[in-house]
């Protein structure tokens, strides 16, 4: 089989809406809004065959209904979520056939409660929606710090070349928070850097790799001790438990 193409559909001020297509056909994964959605499979000539949800949040779930009136396709959320109905509801280990493309149903609770993630190994992709981002993690709205650390441990486990499509351009704020977490990292420098160009040229800097995330996201690095380092010279650390370590740098950032 053939990869299937993903690609951006710009949304609102810093919103991705993920297309994914075969030549044909079409899925999106949270379409905040219907009209640029409509727009993109219209100069695509793609029909929508599906809509994957990955939490209820508005700017995630806002186009929905009109997509479902315009073109009858399905759609795919988490079961329990206060945004559905949806047509299918989901919940871990869970699989949906996308375009004839296995994706497997994370649960990552955290930034809400109802969040999943929709991961395909063949692909080497993961929709992980306001979980994971570029150099950051989601604000924690409805769970806690050490539960959203549990749910990017899951994804932190997964393959190096894994593909991360997440739903906003919050790099280059990610990123500047991070050179303050680990001043020394020089991958992390010069992932800036290249982002920096990315954006002057108005490119996304989405997707990026799971395998680089770890190497200067500071939200996977709670075992690294130049991360412990500098919470202790700040005098934001508690004690060295990872979950210690994670929520500091959460509400640090949150402070940012």
């Amino acid at each position: 089989m053939e990869p299937l193409t993903i690609s951006p559909i710009n949304a609102f001020s810093d919103n991705y809406i993920w297309l994914i297509s075969d030549g044909s056909n079409g899925f999106v994964v949270d379409p905040g809004d219907a009209a640029p959605v409509m727009a993109a499979l219209t100069a695509l000539q793609l029909q929508l065959s599906g809509i994957l949800i990955t939490h209820h949040h508005f700017d995630h779930t806002g186009g929905v209904a009109e997509l479902q009136s315009s073109t009858g396709c399905k759609t795919w959320g988490p079961v329990g979520s206060p945004g559905g109905p949806y047509d299918h509801t989901l919940q871990e280990g869970a699989v949906v056939s996308v375009l004839g493309v296995d994706f497997s149903v994370l649960e990552v609770p955290g930034h809400t409660l109802d969040h999943i993630a929709f991961y395909s190994e063949s692909q080497g992709a993961l929709f992980c929606g306001d979980t994971l981002f570029v150099g950051g993690c989601g604000r924690v709205f409805e769970g806690n710090p050490p539960q959203m650390r549990r749910s990017l441990e899951k994804l932190r486990q997964l393959p190096a070349e894994t593909r991360i499509f997440c739903a906003h351009e919050y790099t280059l704020a990610n990123l500047h928070f991070a050179r303050l977490v680990e001043p020394n990292n020089q991958r992390l420098q010069t992932f800036l850097e290249e982002c920096e160009e990315k954006r002057r040229a108005s490119l996304s800097t989405v997707p990026s790799l799971l395998g680089a995330e770890r190497e200067y996201n500071p939200f996977l690095r709670w075992d690294e001790p130049d991360v412990l380092g500098t919470l202790k010279r700040l005098g934001r650390l508690q004690d060295d438990s990872h979950d210690a370590v994670f929520t500091a740098v959460r509400e640090w950032k949150n402070q940012a």
